[in-house]
């Protein structure tokens, strides 16, 4: 466990790896919980391209870490993602390295009981679609098998738990949530990976957000506040962070002011608190 902690995998983002001693530890569950367009989602993809955008100028002798970006979606197609990460930020490099991207598409699983036509998220046959079926009898099955398979020191992007939470109004499916949750934060360890989840506040009831959290080892929060000239900020907290929380509440960094630029991507700025 001490190695979990020691070992650090780069977010890419060179305004704040280096507030984290040059990263997260290995094996981090990282709830990115965000208000609508408070930046969530930019912090994900813009992890990605710098991520991407580093490894592209290792030599290849050198061993890529992470190993591999595993980037799960449960309602969104992947060329879509791609196209949107692509567009957000110039970045040398992103083309380069997109091979390093791994996409596993669940809408089938995830629109199979709907009222959504099949032919609006599936290109394949009914037979195909009944075979799967089988195979997996639910969403949470099939998310096993593909955590199983990830490579070791992935950076994975689960898009999103918001997807998965507002169907789960049921105690059992609920559960089921939680505890395939409680169970991948220890397989990320495991594997010494670096997990995102992304998730928009006040969809879902605060409580079932809050057992979230509690689950996850750290908390990003993105949120808008009101600056001066009652011009609206993105503001970042990081809420919890085990092993490091005191640390990070020692220096006073707990609290950023956020800016998203197509060159830079996402950057942070501390703001010091007033007392």
């Amino acid at each position: 466990m001490q190695d979990l902690q020691t070992t650090r995998m780069p977010t890419g983002l060179t305004t704040l790896d280096p507030i984290l001693d040059g990263g997260i530890p290995v094996g981090t569950m990282i709830l990115l919980l965000g208000e609508i367009g408070a930046g969530h989602y930019e912090f994900a993809y813009s992890s990605i391209v710098k991520t991407l955008a580093r490894i592209a100028k290792l030599p290849a002798s050198v061993p890529r870490f992470p190993a591999k970006i595993l980037y799960i979606t449960f309602t969104r197609l992947e060329g879509d993602v791609r196209h949107e990460i692509a567009q957000s930020f110039s970045v040398n490099g992103v083309s380069e390295g997109s091979e390093n991207i791994q996409f596993e598409d669940l809408s089938d699983l995830y629109f199979d009981r709907s009222l959504v036509p099949d032919d609006w998220y599936s290109h394949s046959n009914a037979l195909t679609r009944l075979q799967k079926r089988s195979e997996h009898s639910n969403i949470f099955v099939r998310l096993s098998e593909v955590f199983n398979s990830s490579d070791p020191e992935s950076l994975i992007i689960l898009d999103s738990i918001t997807d998965i939470a507002t169907q789960t109004n049921h105690p059992n499916l609920w559960q089921d949530l939680t505890g395939f949750l409680r169970g991948v934060q220890r397989l990320v360890k495991q594997k010494r990976s670096l997990l995102y989840l992304l998730l928009s506040r006040g969809i879902i009831e605060p409580a079932k957000e809050s057992e979230i959290a509690d689950i996850a080892d750290a908390v990003f929060l993105f949120r808008w506040e009101e600056s001066t000239a009652s011009r609206r900020q993105r503001v970042m907290f990081f809420e919890k962070f085990r092993g490091v929380m005191p640390h990070l509440e020692e220096q006073d960094l707990v609290k950023f002011a956020i800016r998203i630029s197509t060159t830079e991507g996402f950057e942070v700025r501390n703001i010091r608190m007033v007392i």
